[in-house]
């Protein structure tokens, strides 16, 4: 094929050398940034190979076992869990849950030994009879909208701390509100777990850092949504950290902005 000077100046490179990475190395992998003075946000997500977030509206229908892993070890190094009430209600969320090794790892990392979950939801409408509220160490943080605070203060009976995220629009929830209100607690290190519109907020309000993306060995069509959506399009440029793989074909790559 004819060659161009421009493509002769495009460089690849063959990834390798390939070695084994243990459970233990997976936590120094994905381990946050030391002495945070703000939010870091980081989204785990997985999709499939030709983008789909869910299977039948969930995301565990891409998962396989490597993935589950990682999920607990970003979980284990995370301060709180960070997720939109959609994907509460449709992945059935209880609060974290960890071994009694992760703990006792989280102790001496000075961290508390059970991440809460944050839940951001503009109209405060979560069952108090969930797995969310009544299968929890750690009562959950309700970022809702000020239209709907004393209304979800209410739902909600102190089964979790609810605070009001909105700024100027009193049915919006404000994102920067609630890194701000993750950080006066201490909870530098953040965990989104989506779903899709929540990521896309995040990644059009320029707040996110890293993404942890699963690829999924599978094809799966039909009309599910990305990993992110909003509505309007917004580039962030990011480069690869890590890129792992396991036998059962599943790519776990790491993005940072700045890598």
């Amino acid at each position: 094929m004819a060659v161009t000077e421009e493509d002769a100046a495009t460089r690849f490179t063959l990834l390798g050398p390939v070695r084994e990475v243990d459970v233990a190395e997976l936590a120094q992998l994905y381990e946050y940034p030391g002495e945070l003075s703000r939010c870091f946000v980081r989204a785990n997500m997985i999709a499939s190979l030709d983008g789909a977030a869910t299977v039948d509206g969930r995301a565990g229908g891409l998962a396989g076992p490597g993935d589950r892993v990682l999920f607990k070890v970003m979980r284990e190094v995370a301060d709180v869990v960070l997720v939109g009430a959609g994907t509460v209600r449709a992945e059935n969320y209880s609060g974290a849950q960890l071994s009694v090794p992760a703990r006792q790892r989280r102790q001496g990392r000075g961290q508390r030994e059970v991440p809460p979950i944050a839940v951001i939801t503009a109209s405060g409408a979560l069952e108090p009879d969930s797995r969310l509220f009544v299968r929890t160490e750690t009562p959950p943080l309700i970022f809702t909208a000020g239209a709907s605070f004393v209304a979800t203060c209410d739902r909600l009976h102190g089964r979790a701390e609810v605070i009001d995220a909105s700024t100027t629009d009193p049915v919006v929830v404000d994102l920067a509100v609630v890194l701000a209100g993750l950080a006066q607690r201490g909870l530098h290190r953040v965990l989104c777990e989506g779903g899709p519109t929540l990521l896309g907020q995040i990644i059009a309000a320029d707040l996110l850092d890293q993404l942890a993306l699963t690829l999924a060995p599978l094809l799966v069509a039909g009309g599910a949504k990305r990993i992110g959506v909003c509505g309007s399009s917004a580039l962030t440029r990011v480069g690869a950290s890590h890129i792992l793989t396991d036998v059962d074909g599943y790519l776990y790559q790491l993005f940072s902005r700045g890598a």
